[in-house]
């Protein structure tokens, strides 16, 4: 086996300890709850490199190997790996663009003593914001009060990871830089009719955080309109009008998204997204009127699906019969609702909940089956903040459960299940009913054993010795 080729396997087993590491622990982020980054960021990509230095090319097209598209670097400047590397070395790094004498790139070395060298072309300015990023301290509002400078930096690879940051930085810490935010600055960029839906997804959190009620107007001429550019980012739109509008803007989300049975699939998906999200993170709205408002979707029989685990974590446990009647009636079209209510009567403490079950595993005992087979049994969130002060009821106004209103859980009961932190939800991400979640990760699985059976066995096709 050669050389390279136990590099490349080496670094695929990485990849693939990484890509399933990411899978398992996806749902745990605090990161900015609608914005996906782009792409890893630069000091990410430098925490997982052997050296980082800023070097200058020594040859120009006509030197460069053309066969294997080596190019020789001086170093320049030292980042990470002193110890491996020393400003003035030598070294070979593959690169395939334009390369000319004193072209200055930041170069990313691993797999020591024999360095593998990637190649990532710079300017005078990026060179220095890569290495103020090297110094910044391991603080995430303090590096957030560097990258927020940069956000719609004039150099797009600067903006880019300035954008990436906040895309990975914890929520808390956007909310601890508020004080320090350019109000007037986010509400030009959010008014942009160019700005990329993900910039405005990050510009409209931010507003969440730093605005008040003189911004609803606004933002409710935004969610009224029909046009494309007014609407992008819509499930950050709804959850920022909400942040600032409290338990008073929901009727307006109802209206438009919730009980509108004519709402698109897309905007009912996103302001679903943005109750969720108010649900795990915000602290002004309490949960007990953020069911009311998923109530709604249990009428939509393609959505239904995407708010029972909702109501489950939140001990909503006034729908049983709504429920069960779901389940009832399901069709071919969405039988996939039965194993979340399943899953939902499996939650409740409640004796109703119990006979329900017993009834419906007479209806469909492999979907009661499915729920019990593959999936653990729902644990409620914990309460906090605003979402803790309140008392859930039925269509009747009769008290299901009581949630403490001191931030606590209460002492705990015979029928109580147990209350963990409560995992916060990727809200960026899609979510998806759990079978068709299951093919996802079986088929991302496949793929992985697949790629390394076709290393391992040296390619498709016969490796030439």
């Amino acid at each position: 086996m050669s050389v390279s080729f136990q590099r490349a396997r080496k670094s695929f087993l990485i990849a693939s300890i990484a890509l399933l590491g990411l899978l398992a622990t996806s749902t745990e982020m605090l990161a900015c709850p609608f914005c996906n980054a782009v792409s890893q960021t630069l000091r990410q990509e430098m925490a997982a490199m052997d050296a980082v230095v800023i070097g200058s090319c020594l040859q120009d097209e006509t030197q460069r190997d053309a066969e294997t598209g080596k190019v020789r670097m001086k170093v320049e400047r030292v980042l990470k790996g002193g110890d491996l590397v020393k400003a003035g070395d030598e070294i070979d790094a593959i690169y395939y663009g334009d390369v000319e004498v004193g072209r200055r790139f930041m170069l990313s070395g691993v797999d020591p003593p024999q360095m593998q060298w990637s190649c990532l072309p710079v300017t005078k300015r990026a060179e220095s914001y890569i290495g103020m990023v090297t110094e910044l301290p391991d603080n995430d509002l303090d590096r957030l009060r560097f990258y927020y400078q940069h956000l719609q930096d004039e150099e797009a690879m600067l903006a880019r990871d300035a954008y990436d940051e906040f895309a990975v930085a914890p929520y808390a810490a956007v909310k601890q830089l508020a004080p320090e935010m350019d109000h007037g600055q986010l509400v030009q960029w959010i008014r942009d009719p160019e700005m990329p839906t993900d910039r405005r997804r990050l510009y409209l959190t931010m507003l969440g955080v730093c605005g008040d009620e003189k911004d609803l107007p606004m933002l409710e001429e935004m969610l009224r309109s029909t046009t494309k550019s007014s609407r992008g980012g819509l499930d950050a739109l709804i959850a920022c009008y909400l942040t600032l509008g409290g338990e008073e803007a929901l009727p307006l989300i109802d209206e438009l998204f919730l009980a509108n049975m004519k709402a698109p699939y897309a905007d009912t998906y996103q302001a679903i997204m943005a109750i969720r999200f108010h649900g795990t993170e915000g602290d002004v709205i309490p949960r007990s009127a953020l069911v009311e408002s998923l109530h709604h979707v249990l009428d939509r029989k393609d959505l239904a699906d995407l708010v029972i685990p909702d109501l489950a974590r939140w001990k909503d446990w006034s729908q049983i019969d709504r429920l069960v009647e779901l389940f009832i009636n399901a069709d071919a079209d969405n039988n996939w609702v039965r194993v979340p209510v399943v899953n939902y009567l499996r939650a409740c403490p409640l004796d109703e909940a119990k006979d329900a079950l017993k009834k419906l595993e007479k209806v469909d005992p492999e979907s009661v089956r499915r729920a019990n087979t593959f999936f653990s049994i729902p644990v409620p969130a914990r309460d906090t903040g605003a979402s803790s002060s309140s008392v859930i009821r039925d269509s009747d106004d009769r008290a299901i459960v009581a949630i403490p209103t001191d931030g606590t859980t209460g002492p705990p009961t015979a029928d109580a299940l147990p209350l963990p932190a409560a995992a916060p939800l990727a809200v960026a991400a899609p979510t998806m009913n759990p079978w068709r979640l299951a093919y996802v990760l079986a088929l991302a699985f496949c793929t992985l054993v697949i790629a390394h059976y076709l290393l391992l066995s040296g390619g498709p096709y016969p490796r030439s010795e």
